[in-house]
């Protein structure tokens, strides 16, 4: 007598293989996507009423204001050339007064010819042009009058003006020029070494190394305080990204975190730890910090807040939509639905920035729009699990119990106003860390992981309050050893603004050209 076969495990096996499937499709599809797809989240938005029934759903949602429109005819012809308002020259070339024009006087053959009498200028016509000379350096001379006053035998040398560090031969301007080029632009040392080399000066690479950690210290004072105000905050953002850092042998690199901090006076602090776990949270917001902390789903962070009463947890929804964007694959109709009603938020976001509304009257707007979008989008994420078609490792049914899971840090900013939608802001911030990856691609020590840390600091806080990196950096680093310790945090970006932003200390380079 046969044996019959069994059905149902073949079935299950069946399923498993048909999950196994889609699971490899997916992560296929996202590494075509790191290689060779676009990085930005913008998505087109179609626009027709027909695709998604959230109208019925939500209710009088608010749409977003109607943007304002133009009627525009076109006609045969050859259209003008068309030119921004900044643009100062025929050619289009758009330039400061900062920039240094060389003028080169083109003769006209008729001026010299045997009838250049004939001929008379009338007028002057410009062609400007973008040069560029390889990266130039110059060597301060420093002539000091040695001096013998007359009738007795003392001899009197006058003093140079003191640098950064004693003794040393490096001027501000080139420390803060090699940090901003290695830090900003993200030239490794060892290629600005070979630029130096170009130019004719011969100066080792072990100098400039030295030279860069000695001005990163300095600094450190300047960024600790930062950190202190940071900690003040009411709203504060943190996540971490990894970096290779100090050997662990065998030709390896051990692997670091930085720890971004953004506070909501527009601060941002790369804090460092060699590891990822809770305790560096703790270490660096438990001494000072109360307030919200808005993070990503890395459970460390809500482990953390858990043990705190006077701290509390918001989640960034940016973050729950990249589940379901993975989830694409597999259940593309279910997850468009999904993001029309995060779209929705946004939308009710974009209205309150246009209409300006703040405290008391944005919490209100969010409660009475927003707060009818996020009820909606979780009772509908309760029926889909209800679907006994959709297994537990559908990578659409992981994105419901991601948003599920943290349902309550993702409600926190209806009623707090100050709390934003996600952590866009602070992603914007640490994009110099993995930009810099693929450049020096690691950190020979954990220390030199810190002053990558302090330095990008200072640099993004610049950039984020609409300063110079180069010159705020020439002026601390001459400021910061004639200035109190107990007055340090007034060199900070935002408060050095306020301060010193319009009289900045300047290389002596500078001085010489005036």
């Amino acid at each position: 007598m046969s044996q019959q076969p069994d059905y149902a495990a073949i079935q299950e096996r069946n399923q498993f293989l048909e999950s196994r499937v889609v699971e490899l499709e997916r992560q296929l599809n996202w590494l075509r996507k790191q290689v060779f797809g676009e990085k930005s989240e913008r998505r087109l938005v179609d626009l027709n009423p027909d695709q998604l029934p959230l109208a019925g759903l939500l209710g009088d949602v608010p749409k977003p204001l109607p943007v304002a429109t133009e009627t525009i005819t076109y006609e045969r012809g050859k259209a003008p050339k068309q030119r921004d308002s900044d643009c100062v020259t025929d050619s289009g070339l758009r330039f400061d007064d900062t920039v240094p024009v060389e003028v080169i006087e083109v003769e006209a053959p008729e001026l010299k010819g045997p009838d250049a009498d004939q001929y008379e200028v009338i007028a002057v016509k410009s062609l400007h042009r973008l040069a560029q000379r390889p990266a130039s350096f110059v060597v301060l001379r420093y002539d000091s009058p040695v001096v013998k006053r007359k009738g007795s035998n003392e001899i009197i040398t006058a003093s140079a003006p003191g640098g950064v560090f004693d003794q040393s031969l490096a001027d501000v301007s080139f420390l803060a020029g090699m940090l901003i080029d290695k830090f900003l632009y993200h030239m490794p040392l060892y290629r600005q070494h070979q630029r130096l080399q170009q130019a004719g000066i011969a100066l080792s690479r072990a100098t400039l190394t030295n030279l860069a950690k000695r001005s990163i210290e300095l600094l450190r004072a300047i960024v600790e305080a930062q950190l202190r105000n940071i900690l003040q905050s009411k709203v504060l953002a943190m996540d971490e990204t990894g970096i290779k850092a100090g050997p662990a042998g065998k030709g390896k690199m051990k692997t670091g975190w930085f720890w971004p901090v953004y506070g909501d006076a527009d601060e941002i602090v790369f804090t460092y730890a060699n590891t990822r776990a809770k305790s560096h949270i703790e270490k660096v917001l438990s001494a000072h910090f109360k307030g919200t902390l808005v993070s990503d789903g890395y459970v460390a962070y809500a482990r953390y807040t858990e043990a705190r009463d006077d701290v509390v947890h918001a989640q960034c929804w940016v973050h729950g939509r990249r589940q379901f964007i993975e989830a694409e694959g597999a259940e593309p109709g279910l997850v468009a639905v999904a993001l029309q009603y995060i779209r929705e938020l946004y939308a009710i976001e974009t209205t309150i920035r246009e209409q300006d509304l703040k405290d008391e009257k944005k919490r209100a707007y969010r409660l009475e729009h927003s707060k009818p979008v996020v009820d909606a989008f979780f009772a509908w994420c309760e029926q889909q699990l209800l679907d006994q078609s959709l297994l537990p490792d559908n990578p659409f049914i992981k994105a419901i119990g991601y948003m599920r899971n943290r349902q309550d840090a993702l409600r926190v900013f209806l009623e707090d106003p100050a709390v934003p939608l996600d952590t866009n802001h602070l992603e914007r911030g640490l994009r110099p860390i993995p930009m810099g990856r693929r450049n020096w691609l690691f950190a020979w020590t954990e220390l030199g992981a810190e002053h990558v840390g302090i330095i990008q600091s200072l640099i993004c806080t610049c950039k984020l309050h609409g300063i110079d990196p180069y010159t705020y950096l020439v002026d601390v680093l001459q400021r910061i050893s004639l200035h109190p310790e107990s007055d340090i945090a007034s060199l900070t970006p935002r408060i050095w603004k306020q301060k010193y932003a319009d009289a900045p200390m300047r290389s002596d380079l500078y001085l010489r050209r005036q």
